[in-house]
């Protein structure tokens, strides 16, 4: 079966605010083995919501809308499922009762708009909101001979998803015939999405009832997959099945198979080996630090390290020769070849990382007066070797720095392998 999800409300179609509703009913419904297909979001227009949800009803097995069940005007998701399902609203006494009741309990006067709250779809079943004044309701019914059940929520989050979970969901898993969903991750760094899909799409083809989603996204390509069985076991072997295959033919080039960050599996690789790492960063700022230092743990094999942004303490933290700077630039291979290694030894690490270059907006001065903004060196020093990377990156100044940091965390995990 699949789920639409409708949000209803025109703030949500300003850049200041967000549907977050949909990403936990999303959740909830892949717990039932329901795979929700479409999300909307429609702002308070009759016409346009009572269309959007006609529409969803016509697609999709099980369709549910988040807010618009106020009092005001402009709430108008119970009109707009009425009428796109061709049904009658009706007052129920029960809930006017309840509603009189919940004013009269603040001793507050209850304005006669609030009464439209009560109005429930004929057939509907009332879903009560004990964190709000508007109720749910809940509808399973038949439209052209199939089976669709249409369910109205509340749109604050706090109301919504206790009402969700005790009542909702309960009826749902009840009715619901067995079906199970199973789920995996492949990621990669620095690959072009159009080759991972070259080389991967002849594989996932062959597994139409695997749905795989290839997501492009700040110097990394995940591969998600998505299997619905009437068991779990089915839907895991399934899904395993077509993940062990993509993985042998993208073979060390899939950093993580189970969702993993990238520093999470660089500090799990240095931990395996027991390596230490340290870190000099000029235009990074600390971003790489900052990856690193966010997973809980990471001190056991990240020493810590220098944010040398100046010449002054790339030679005082990291001992680098002032004439290196002097002759080649603070963004030269030789500094960063220098900045890897001083950092390692000042600091006692295994492993040295060092990130020199131009994140921008304006170009370098001095030494690297004529060197181009997304020029960056990324050195990696160990006790016998060290390798330096030269990298010409685009974009903006924030997008410099990210793909800066998303490259030296690569080079460890390479040569960790």
């Amino acid at each position: 079966m699949i789920a639409e999800i409708i949000a209803a409300g025109s703030e949500m179609l300003t850049p200041f605010r967000q549907d977050t509703n949909s990403l936990f009913l999303t959740a909830e419904l892949n717990d039932l083995g329901v795979q929700v297909a479409f999300k909307t979001i429609v702002g308070d227009n009759l016409d346009h919501l009572t269309a959007a949800a006609a529409i969803a009803i016509g697609r999709a097995d099980i369709v549910l809308f988040s807010g618009g069940l106020g009092p005001t005007q402009d709430d108008l998701t119970r009109e707009a499922a009425a009428a796109a399902l061709h049904l009658e609203l009706h007052p129920d006494p029960a809930i006017l009762t309840a509603l009189y009741k919940r004013f009269a309990a603040r001793q507050i006067a209850m304005p006669p708009n609030n009464a439209k709250q009560a109005d429930l779809i004929d057939g509907a079943t009332l879903l009560e909101n004990k964190n709000g004044s508007a109720p749910g309701q809940y509808l399973d019914t038949v439209v052209n001979g199939l089976r669709k059940i249409v369910i109205l929520l509340p749109g604050p989050p706090k109301e919504l998803k206790p009402l969700f979970a005790e009542q909702v969901k309960p009826r749902l898993a009840a009715t619901l015939p067995p079906r199970f969903l199973a789920k995996r991750q492949l990621r990669m760094a620095l690959i072009p999405e159009s080759q991972v899909d070259a080389r991967t799409a002849p594989i996932y083809t062959q597994y139409p009832d695997v749905e795989t989603t290839i997501l492009a996204h700040s110097g990394e390509i995940q591969l998600h997959f998505l299997c619905a069985k009437p068991t779990l076991a089915q839907a895991q072997a399934r899904v395993d099945q077509l993940t062990e295959r993509i993985e042998a033919e993208m073979d060390d080039a899939i950093f993580s198979s189970h969702g993993e960050s990238l520093e999470d599996i660089v500090l799990l690789n240095l931990g395996l080996r027991n390596l230490t790492l340290a870190a000099a960063e000029s235009c990074t700022g600390g971003l790489l630090s900052q990856r690193l230092t966010a997973i809980p743990g990471s001190s056991r094999y990240f020493l810590g390290g220098a944010v040398v942004y100046s010449d002054a303490l790339k030679t005082a933290f990291a001992n680098v020769p002032p004439e290196t700077i002097a002759t080649h630039g603070p963004v030269s291979e030789e500094t960063a070849r220098a900045l890897a290694q001083g950092i390692r030894l000042r600091t006692g690490a295994s492993l040295g990382i060092a990130i020199t270059g131009i994140a921008g907006p304006t170009p370098g001065t001095g030494p690297d007066a004529d060197k181009p903004i997304g020029l960056v060196y990324i050195a990696l020093a160990d006790a016998n070797h060290t390798h330096v990377k030269q990298l010409h990156l685009q974009g903006d100044r924030e997008r410099i720095r990210h793909w800066s940091s998303q490259h030296a965390l690569e080079l460890i995990r390479q040569h960790i392998l």
